[in-house]
């Protein structure tokens, strides 16, 4: 059985680890989740750390930096520390950020941050379970959250990408 870990923070606005929980859940079996949740995104990296020491065979790092400039400073030393922890371990850590900035008002960033984890959950999975899904949907331009890109061949950058 895999396991999947999932870090999450307390200065996130939206629980995106539920959606995570929810949509792996509904996508299939063979495996079980560990949850370490952390203050800030600064902490991700350790909490990943301590996921893989406990036998996550992948992990799933949810955080949600504000709109300051210090926030975005703070969001790439949290994903350089998680690179770090990648490289180290040899094992995959599936950033999912989701700037406040990024959303014009709570309606669209709550949306935002369920859809984002969510399709993130699909790729943990995938990366995993059915990674031949990831290799046909190479190049086609996907996007978590917004709209997808859809590939250069595309037409009005409609994908013929397969989620699921």
């Amino acid at each position: 059985m895999k396991i999947i870990g999932i870090a999450d923070t307390t200065f996130a606005r939206y629980d995106m680890a539920k959606s995570v929980m929810d949509e792996l859940g509904k996508t299939g079996t063979g495996f079980r989740t560990i949850r370490y949740t952390v203050p800030g995104i600064k902490d991700l990296p350790v909490a990943c750390l301590n996921l893989f020491q406990k036998d996550a065979d992948i992990v799933i790092a949810l955080g949600m930096p504000g709109p300051k400039p210090v926030d975005k400073i703070s969001s790439q030393v949290a994903s350089m520390g998680l690179m770090e922890v990648q490289v180290k371990t040899g094992k995959h850590i599936i950033e999912v950020f989701v700037h406040e900035d990024e959303a014009s008002n709570d309606r669209e960033l709550s949306w935002l941050c369920d859809r984002r984890a969510r399709e993130h959950a699909l790729n943990t999975y995938n990366l995993i379970f059915r990674h031949e899904l990831l290799m046909e949907n190479s190049g086609k331009g996907l996007r978590q959250g917004f709209r997808d890109a859809g590939d250069t061949e595309g037409i009005n950058g409609e994908s013929s990408a397969r989620r699921h």
